[in-house]
């Protein structure tokens, strides 16, 4: 058995005292009538909060397909280890910080619900008045388990796992929940200033897109992209499966974003469909104009790019509108990663900043332009219906995001690599993560062969 060190015992121990502290956090039974919920959001927002959870697993598939077949666990992992991180974090602090009382439109006060107290038993949230308060706090959970994990396409194939984990931890606490109180939060500036996010374009995209960036640049990169060494995807079904679970679980993340069951979700699911498809088309078309041939992957990404893009204006813009935000979001993510990988060294490895990034970049934008009140009173006229002043907020709002986010992910990277290692040895690097992390091994299955000393099975790889 090899020797216990600090930096192993101290995850361990950190978890222990959360889960003992646990056990004396006061059972309050709920004050509020139940009968001032409507059973129709309360089923609606219970289905949308497990369609977001799938997309975490989808996530995986979608980058681990992607990647190099000796770092497909390892991938796959860190996308979905946000999932614990993440859960135990949200209902220890990270609810209070994102929806707790607010501190100068800041951040949440960390002790209002602190150990989740008062959320099963208190009233109903603000924003959400036909639904429990602990549903909506599980809701908004899932938004924050994904953002991390969509960093990982970025930093794949040579950051440490401990590293990584950590990552998660600053992340959550010092970017994904400012910017979800900003936004989310009635008190928020960002909400006050008057900038407008449905379901996640600035606190989701372009938080892990920016992330991205910064992490790519503090890891540096990897041998294979110094040797301009050609990669192929490890699995492109996996691909392919990951991109399909992820439109069905965007159902979810935006027409859920609603917070009840009524024409506004309709409009959201519509709007969402619409610009994935527009935009997987897209991406297809645009490749073949350049020269290439249509490719299951280039479909894929193509169609992640336009949810990220409608994800802000889903409940604010007309479907038709939908269209032009998935074509649009798709050609500048396409020339973003042709432009990142001929005129740039910039080894992001699964091109999460130009797809996750500059895609939520474009559909805040875009709801700068389309956004109408015929769609959601709630929400704004936009340039295209007489009101320039918000596109000119929405690009603020924006401009915001993106400097805050980058600053400090940048930070958060480099203050782990005082701590522990960021990368992996360059040993560990060329045997790959999934052995060297993990010690497991992607594999297809096994095949028996012939040989003079009999049958024996051979992996398929």
């Amino acid at each position: 058995m090899s020797k216990i060190t600090v930096k192993r015992l101290l995850p361990f121990l950190l978890l222990v005292v959360v889960a003992v502290i646990s056990i004396f956090i006061p059972s309050v039974a709920p004050t509020v009538d139940d009968s001032k919920y409507n059973q129709a959001d309360v089923t609606w927002i219970l289905v949308a909060t497990a369609l977001v959870f799938i997309m975490t697993p989808a996530l995986g598939f979608f980058y681990g397909g992607m990647v190099n077949r000796k770092n497909v666990l390892s991938t796959m992992m860190k996308s979905v280890v946000a999932a614990g991180v993440v859960g135990v974090l949200w209902i220890v602090v990270g609810y209070s910080l994102c929806f707790g009382d607010d501190v100068h439109g800041f951040i949440g006060n960390p002790a209002t619900h602190l150990f989740y107290k008062g959320v099963v038993s208190g009233a109903a949230w603000v924003g959400a008045p036909t639904i429990p308060k602990g549903l909506f706090s599980m809701f908004q959970l899932m938004f924050a388990i994904i953002t991390p994990g969509l960093v990982v396409g970025a930093i794949a194939e040579r950051m440490r796992f401990s590293a990584y984990v950590l990552f998660t931890v600053l992340f959550s606490l010092l970017v994904y929940a400012p910017l979800a109180h900003w936004s989310w939060h009635p008190d928020g500036f960002l909400a006050k200033m008057g900038a407008l996010d449905f379901a996640g374009g600035t606190v989701v995209h372009i938080s892990a897109g920016c992330a991205a960036l910064a992490g790519a640049l503090v890891l540096k990169r990897r041998k294979v992209h110094i040797d301009r060494m050609e990669t192929r995807p490890a699995n492109i079904p996996y691909v392919l499966i990951g991109t399909g679970l992820l439109w069905f679980g965007w159902f979810g993340f935006n027409a859920g974003s609603a917070l009840s069951a009524g024409p506004l979700a309709v409009s959201a699911f519509s709007t969402t469909n619409t610009a994935a498809a527009a935009a997987g088309l897209s991406w297809m078309f645009f490749d073949v104009l350049r020269g290439k041939k249509p490719s299951v992957v280039g479909f894929c990404v193509g169609a992640v790019v336009g949810l990220v893009a409608i994800t802000p204006a889903a409940g604010y813009v007309a479907v038709p509108q939908s269209i032009f935000i998935g074509v649009l979001a798709a050609i500048i993510s396409n020339m973003a990663v042709h432009f990142k990988a001929t005129r740039t060294v910039l080894d992001d490895t699964l091109d999460v900043f130009p797809c996750h990034g500059i895609g939520g970049m474009v559909g805040m934008l875009m709801t700068g332009v389309f956004a109408t009140l015929a769609v959601n009173k709630a929400g704004a006229n936009g340039l295209m219906n007489g009101n320039p002043s918000f596109f000119f907020i929405q690009l603020k709002a924006m401009a915001i995001a993106v400097v805050y986010s980058f600053v400090v992910s940048w930070l958060i990277f480099k203050f782990i690599n005082f701590i522990v290692p960021l990368r992996v040895s360059r040993e560990e690097e060329e045997e790959g993560l999934d052995a060297s992390q993990h010690d497991e091994k992607y594999t297809q299955g096994t095949l028996l062969v012939a040989t003079p000393e009999g049958l024996r099975e051979q992996e398929i790889m």
